[in-house]
């Protein structure tokens, strides 16, 4: 899998983002944000799907607990947070849900500061880690061990 090759979505992805938050500003509610979202993607003819479920199981059986994915574009796993900073448990929920679906690449996105913040991460199947991504989507960290602690 190659990051690059997903550079177009999660660039209409995070503009999509940049107009929701000039729209609606900072520190809403997160479903607020996920809603408009789901609009200005469509509005944008990007077909995506909001709260998608994500099945759990323990000893191979379904547990009727699942995960709730705030919204996936393609194989994008995009999260949406409304907070005044990410921490490491808002990247780990991310992780989480990429490596349980195995999709290639997720987005983690925080409309609750002035100043919208973005995170590109891509699942590596072969390790089963996440890494942060560049803006031009090249690796950045590549190790787990290489997250700065920020829990307050």
């Amino acid at each position: 899998m190659n990051p690059k090759e997903y550079k177009d979505i999660v660039y209409q992805i995070i503009g999509a983002a940049m107009k929701v938050h000039s729209e609606l500003n900072w520190g809403l509610l997160e479903p607020i944000y996920n809603e408009a979202m789901h609009l200005e993607l469509l509005d944008r003819g990007i077909e995506n799907k909001t709260e998608q479920p994500l099945p759990c199981y323990y000893k191979h059986h379904l547990m009727e607990k699942h995960y709730q994915m705030d919204m996936v574009v393609d194989d994008v796993i995009v999260e949406f947070k409304s907070t005044n900073k990410l921490i490491s448990a808002h990247r780990a929920q991310l992780f989480n849900y990429l490596r349980l679906t195995k999709k290639p690449i997720g987005l983690l996105i925080n409309f609750g500061s002035q100043r919208l913040q973005g995170e590109r991460y891509a699942y590596i199947k072969e390790t089963n880690n996440c890494v942060l991504l560049d803006k031009d989507m090249n690796i950045v960290y590549s190790t787990p061990n290489d997250w700065d602690e920020d829990e307050e």
